[in-house]
């Protein structure tokens, strides 16, 4: 594999950056909302899980 001059590197970096296509602050905004929302819905579901369990477990064992 041959070394790339840092010039030519950081040249191809850009010219690579440049064809991204970035998403908007409104895209980024929903796209975070949604994600806290999908957190907070597993949050929830993996609390009641556990004391679902935890329920069970102690039913079972008489713990």
């Amino acid at each position: 594999m041959a070394r790339a001059n840092p010039f030519t590197f950081i040249q191809q970096v850009r010219q690579e950056t440049a064809k991204v296509t970035w998403p908007s602050r409104r895209e980024t905004v929903i796209s975070t909302i949604m994600v806290l929302i999908m957190v907070f819905l597993a949050s929830v579901f993996f609390f009641a899980a556990d004391q679902l369990f935890s329920w069970v477990f102690d039913l079972v064992f008489g713990i």
